[in-house]
């Protein structure tokens, strides 16, 4: 078992942490999804990757979260109890704060996203899957994977460049 979580951790932590973009709800969710995998072992059948069965059972567990739990009120509290930023006087307090801004921003940018085109994004730009294997752990038909995904990213860009030509359009007024 412990050879299993410690093979396994990062990428389902990361996927979690994506799909909820707070750090301390990914790692409980991450916890759950492993004690899912040791509780459902003996319904494993060795006809693909293991690792796609596990990343079905946190998609599958995430989608539960999500139907579960008020997640605008979750997004409000985390941002409540957000770390700040380290002190290191060999760093660019600006350029850190910089970095750290545009990161949230697509981070909320992929949150904004439907839930359909936000799971498609997510396993196959953050996760690396294949629209094959996105469309396996999603139920989905390859061509509804690429089109959430097309989709998906005509929004993002949109949000993310879009923020950008407001800003402009203001400032030239």
């Amino acid at each position: 078992m412990e050879v299993l979580v410690k093979r396994h951790y990062k990428s389902i932590f990361a996927y979690v942490y994506r799909k909820t973009g707070d750090y301390h709800t990914a790692y409980d969710l991450t916890q759950e999804v492993f004690v899912k995998m040791m509780n459902s072992l003996d319904k494993y059948r060795d006809t693909g990757k293991f690792s796609h069965w596990l990343l079905k059972i946190a998609v599958n567990h995430c989608l539960d979260y999500f139907r579960g739990r008020d997640f605008k009120q979750q997004q409000r509290e985390s941002e409540l109890t957000e770390e700040a930023l380290p002190a290191n006087e060999h760093q660019n307090v600006w350029n850190i704060f910089h970095k750290r801004l545009q990161n949230e921003q697509v981070k909320q940018a992929v949150l904004s996203l439907p839930e359909h085109q936000r799971e498609a994004v997510i396993l196959n730009y953050y996760n690396g899957l294949k629209i094959r294997e996105v469309a396996e752990l999603t139920g989905a038909n390859e061509s509804t994977v690429k089109s959430r995904i097309r989709l998906g990213i005509t929004k993002l860009r949109e949000i993310i460049l879009g923020g950008d030509r407001d800003e402009t359009k203001r400032t030239r007024r």
